[in-house]
């Protein structure tokens, strides 16, 4: 017999990875280019050429004990020290490698951070919709996840639900812009706002509360708008980043975390974060894409690419009659539905075409479809859309 804990989770399995599934058997039944499958956040651009170059270097170059080695559970010093110093000079902070952990991807990250700050019965915030992975990992360490609401307008975070929702158990505030799944950045007068809410919180209660930026889509923007540094603006700040996006490299597993010097018990922090690291069995970030990385940190993906394929599909379905907040930033978008979302999702898949219940992201009436996939995918998929407008009469 599994574990209860697991039993729940063994009966819910991912609707996003449940449908991606799905998606791969209808490719086989139909055709690949007969389905339309916009369930998974998985890149669609190649890596940029010098990742491989780099590397490919590194592995000829390298002495392969010391390059498939295993080194610092926090990662290479010298690694941290880049990574830091990228930071610095993007935008005016002053990290050292010892305010930098390397972690096993965004996912991995997190569970680092919430192990390190949470005990049982401990609160974490976050504003709907989410990445639907959180409320797993709070309840990893047996927090409770409990959700604000945002404008459904604009999909900014409502400070007002905000301030009502911290209380005496609020450990932690999780935050993520550009967002998964609305594409919405937050801008600096909700990340003032948040963190004047948080400091007047953790002065009344006499607690601290950890605000936790998880930031895989930094560098996919697609306007002029700003992505604050979170750190700058609130002191009890966690980072949380990954490279899966930004140079496509999902699979890799490659991220970091940043506990800032102005962190409460900084040092206490960070040791705690290095070893959740290496109990909840990752050791270490992977040793060889820590190096390539390192060398690739002024490097993006293809920004246009996304940026095309949002503005096609994001016009067509405005002029079907479906409503949807432009995103700004990261490669979704959350698309009001006419009907309840999980039957307007069955309906779309009768047209081969796969999107995410928006009830997954914890709220409801809206789907999420992610358009990191080829171009030809979302022209093909074009007609089923405008099909379905005319099935609920949108236009």
């Amino acid at each position: 017999m599994i574990a209860k804990k697991m039993q729940s989770l063994v009966n819910n399995n991912s609707v996003i990875r449940q449908m991606f599934e799905e998606g791969r058997n209808m490719a086989k039944e139909f055709g690949e280019e007969n389905v339309y499958d916009f369930s998974l956040g998985n890149p669609n651009v190649p890596a940029p050429d010098k990742v491989r170059e780099t590397a490919v270097m590194l592995l000829e170059k390298e002495d392969p004990l010391t390059i498939h080695g295993y080194m610092n559970n926090a990662g290479y010093p010298e690694v941290r020290k880049k990574v830091a110093d990228s930071i610095n000079s993007k935008f005016g902070t002053s990290f050292d490698e010892n305010n930098i952990m390397m972690t096993v991807g965004a996912a991995s990250g997190l569970n680092c951070a919430l192990k390190a700050i949470i005990d049982p019965g401990d609160e974490v915030l976050t504003f709907a919709p989410y990445f639907v992975e959180y409320k797993n990992y709070v309840s990893n360490f047996d927090g409770v996840l409990n959700t604000v609401q945002t404008d459904h307008e604009t999909f900014q975070p409502d400070l007002e639900a905000l301030e009502e929702a911290v209380s005496t158990r609020t450990k932690a505030l999780i935050i993520n812009t550009p967002n998964n799944p609305t594409g919405v950045i937050y801008s600096e007068t909700t990340i003032k706002g948040i963190a004047d809410i948080l400091n007047k919180k953790q002065k009344q209660y006499g607690t601290e509360i950890f605000l936790i930026s998880d930031e895989p889509y930094r560098e996919l923007v697609y306007t002029d708008a700003e992505v604050p540094y979170v750190t700058k603006y609130y002191d009890n700040t966690i980072v949380c980043y990954s490279f899966s996006k930004t140079l496509s490299l999902p699979g890799e597993r490659i991220g970091y975390l940043v506990i800032p010097n102005e962190a409460a018990d900084h040092e206490d922090l960070f040791t705690a974060v290095t070893i959740a690291n290496r109990v909840m069995g990752c050791v270490n970030a992977p040793s060889l894409f820590q190096k390539v990385v390192a060398e690739c940190l002024d490097e993006k993906a293809d920004i246009e690419f996304y940026a095309k394929n949002r503005d096609k599909i994001y016009n067509a379905l405005l002029s079907y009659g479906f409503r949807c907040v432009k995103p700004e930033g990261a490669f979704y978008l959350f698309i009001e539905t006419p009907v309840d979302d999980k039957e307007f999702a069955a309906k779309a898949k009768s047209e081969h075409i796969l999107v995410v219940p928006g009830s997954s992201f914890a709220l409801g009436g809206f789907v999420r479809l992610s358009y990191c996939v080829s171009y030809e995918t979302i022209v093909n998929s074009l007609p089923g859309f405008k099909r379905l407008s005319e099935h609920y009469e949108l236009s």
